[in-house]
């Protein structure tokens, strides 16, 4: 009578799309897939994200400011913040300056000489490195690597709940996180690129006089002539601005990633993107502004 106790039971299917035959047909619908979701769904639910996204960015801004005005002052964690994001940037804008210069003077001279206008190659190299490549390009550059390193960090901390251990001892993680690497990142970036306009324009300098022999002096002469101050002011009008949506951005990112080591790769990727976009976008409207605060022509 053993046999007979034994019941046969179906093998487990899983989570399987198909009903059983046990069910009658007006209850099968209930096992039908979800349909996809629309495309305007998907388009709507990125929007919101992205809102949601630019809210948590703005309070973070908000919260890093106010926390400027409020004791204690991170002095200590402000210059090595100045140290990292600095000085171990310098190597990468020395060779992204010095080869664009390089690049662009050897383009001008080679295109003005067909219609011997080599000697307004000075005029044009020290103008564009003034006014657009020397701020924006060096903030571009060196702002993929501050951002991807203030992202990681930040994002390995976030992981291993280090943040989470800051708020449970009364500390403020924007106060001890945040503003030291913005204030670092904001007053750096100006030096960054002035360093950057000097050494374009040298190695701007040497490739003309070497290898289609304009005088370095002439050189020199004819671009200074040109360059006024006001061109000079609205490109470094715009680093600190640069300097601090790298920061900002990379915080943002760096304290909201979640799932572990690939969320971090994750969160590195998306806040490069990010600074990338910002950069170019805050470029055009900031040169707009530059522009009518120092209109062309004046001194």
């Amino acid at each position: 009578m053993a046999s007979s106790s034994h019941e046969s039971v179906p093998p487990s299917s899983g989570h399987s799309s198909q009903p059983p035959d046990s069910v009658p047909p007006s209850s099968r619908r209930s096992y039908l897939p979800p349909p996809p979701p629309k495309a305007l769904d998907v388009q709507l639910e990125r929007m919101f994200g992205f809102l949601i996204q630019l809210g948590q960015f703005g309070r973070m801004t908000g919260q890093a400011v106010m926390s400027l005005f409020s004791r204690p002052f991170e002095f200590k964690a402000t210059v090595y913040q100045m140290q990292a994001l600095g000085v171990r940037s310098l190597g990468i804008a020395s060779v992204v300056s010095l080869f664009t210069g390089l690049v662009m003077a050897t383009q001008f001279a080679y295109g003005l000489q067909k219609f011997g206008g080599m000697e307004y190659t000075g005029r044009i190299v020290g103008l564009s490195f003034a006014r657009e490549l020397a701020p924006a390009l060096t903030a571009l550059v060196v702002g993929g690597r501050i951002g991807s390193g203030i992202t990681a960090e930040l994002g390995s901390m976030a992981v291993t709940e280090q943040i989470d251990a800051i708020r449970a001892l009364g500390a403020d993680p924007i106060k001890k996180l945040v503003l030291p690497r913005l204030l670092a990142s904001t007053m750096v970036m100006p030096i960054l690129a002035a360093f950057a306009l000097v050494l374009g324009f040298a190695g701007a300098m040497f490739i003309t006089s070497i290898e289609f022999g304009l005088p370095s002096g002439f050189f020199l002469q004819t671009a200074l002539e040109s360059v006024r101050f006001s061109d000079y002011f609205s490109g470094m009008f715009k680093t600190p601005f640069f300097g601090a949506i790298i920061a900002l951005v990379g915080c943002h990112f760096g304290m909201r990633t979640r799932g572990g080591t690939e969320g971090v790769g994750n969160a590195t990727t998306r806040s490069v993107v990010a600074i990338s976009i910002a950069i170019l976008v805050s470029d055009f409207v900031l040169t707009k502004v530059s522009m009518l605060i120092w209109p062309a022509g004046s001194a």
